[in-house]
C-alpha cells in the first residue's frame, strides 16, 4: 500500500545518494596536478604480510601545492612505502631523505588533462547509468504492486512521478560534482 510506495521512495533515495557518493569518491582519486594527501588513499602496502593502506602505516601531509611527503612509522618501512608508491598506476617519482618521502607532482600536459576531463565525464556517465537502473528497478517493483493491485493506478502513476524527480535530482548532482572536477582539471 501507501507504506510499500514509500519504502520504495526512501530505499531508492538512499541507493541513488550512495552512487553519488561512490562517484565523488572515485573522482577524488583522479590526479588534478595538486597535492591532497587523499591521492595515496587506495595504494597498499605489505605490512608484516598484510596488505595495508598507506595511511595505517604512515603520515600523509601536503607540504605545498605540488608536494605530497608521507613519513612511515616505523623506519623498515620506508623502502616498502616508496616501492608501492613507485610502482602505483599514479606515475609518480617519490624520493626519500632520511625517513620522509617526498612526492613532487609533476604538472599535467594539457593532453593529459583533456584525457582526465575524458575519465571523469565517463565517470559521471556510469553514475547517471547506475542511477537510472535504480529508477528502473523501483518502477519495476511498483509496477508489481499494481499488478497485485495493492495500490491504483492514481498512486502508481504518482509514485513513478516521485522515483522520476529523485533521479533528475541526482542526475543533476551527478552533472554537478563532474563539471566541478572537470573544472579542477583544466585549471592550471
Amino acid at each position: 500500500m501507501e507504506g510499500d510506495i514509500e519504502k520504495i521512495n526512501r530505499d531508492a533515495e538512499r541507493r541513488m545518494a550512495k552512487t553519488v557518493g561512490t562517484l565523488k569518491a572515485d573522482l577524488a582519486k583522479v590526479r588534478t596536478g595538486r597535492a591532497h594527501a587523499g591521492l595515496l588513499d587506495h595504494l597498499r602496502v605489505d605490512y608484516y604480510r598484510t596488505p595495508t593502506p598507506i595511511n595505517q602505516v604512515a603520515n600523509v601531509t601536503v607540504s605545498d601545492s605540488r608536494t605530497i611527503t608521507v613519513t612511515p612509522w616505523e623506519k623498515s618501512m620506508v623502502a616498502v612505502v616508496e616501492k608501492a608508491i613507485r610502482e602505483s598506476d599514479l606515475g609518480l617519482n617519490p624520493a626519500t631523505s632520511g625517513q620522509a618521502i617526498r612526492i613532487p607532482l609533476p604538472p599535467l600536459t594539457a593532453e593529459r588533462r583533456n584525457e582526465l576531463a575524458k575519465v571523469v565525464r565517463g565517470e559521471g556517465e556510469n553514475a547517471k547509468i547506475a542511477i537510472r537502473n535504480i529508477r528502473r528497478d523501483c518502477n519495476h517493483h511498483i509496477k508489481d504492486l499494481l499488478k497485485k493491485k495493492n495500490i491504483s493506478e492514481d498512486d502508481d502513476r504518482r509514485a513513478e512521478d516521485v522515483v522520476q524527480k529523485l533521479t533528475d535530482r541526482f542526475v543533476a548532482e551527478v552533472d554537478k560534482v563532474v563539471a566541478a572536477k572537470e573544472q579542477d582539471i583544466v585549471t592550471i
